[in-house]
């Protein structure tokens, strides 16, 4: 059962590994791209400037009012940086230590133990994939130009 148990993470490793570079090669492609590039930021400029995402924000604030105040909103922070690097010049490379400098700024370094530390890690995940299904439905709905 042991040897299944680890065949079975193996197998969910490989497919995790599988899924980043297909998503890197769609990435690479999305940035080699100019216009694409430029209609993808201003659509998430859009998201910004319009508000769109108040509604998420009032989620965090509202389910998380006790965390500091640092705390709050970092994932559109992350989003944010990533939007302000985000060039057709860019490499994914470029983006991925944007995200890195930003994990490690905000979750990793105010983490003061192991336990708090996965609950901080656990509490971005969620609400960053939170963030981003919403602004990949409000790209489909509202911007199907810049979701292309």
């Amino acid at each position: 059962s042991s040897s299944l148990t680890e065949a079975k993470e193996f197998v969910k490793r490989l497919r995790r590994q599988t899924d980043l570079c297909n998503m890197v090669k769609t990435v690479r492609a999305l940035l080699n791209n100019n216009s694409r590039v430029t209609v993808l930021r201003s659509g998430l400029h859009a998201i910004f400037n319009e508000k769109s995402l108040d509604v998420t924000k009032d989620l965090f604030q509202e389910k998380f009012r006790n965390l500091k105040k640092r705390q709050k909103n970092i994932q559109l922070k992350c989003l944010k940086n990533l939007i302000s690097s985000l060039t057709s010049s860019t490499d994914i490379r470029d983006l991925l230590s944007c995200l890195s400098s930003d994990l490690q700024t905000f979750v990793i370094k105010p983490s003061k133990s192991k336990e708090a530390f996965k609950e901080q890690a656990s509490d971005f995940i969620l609400k960053w994939n939170l963030l981003l299904s919403n602004v990949g439905k409000i790209l489909t709905i509202n911007r199907t130009d810049s979701f292309g």
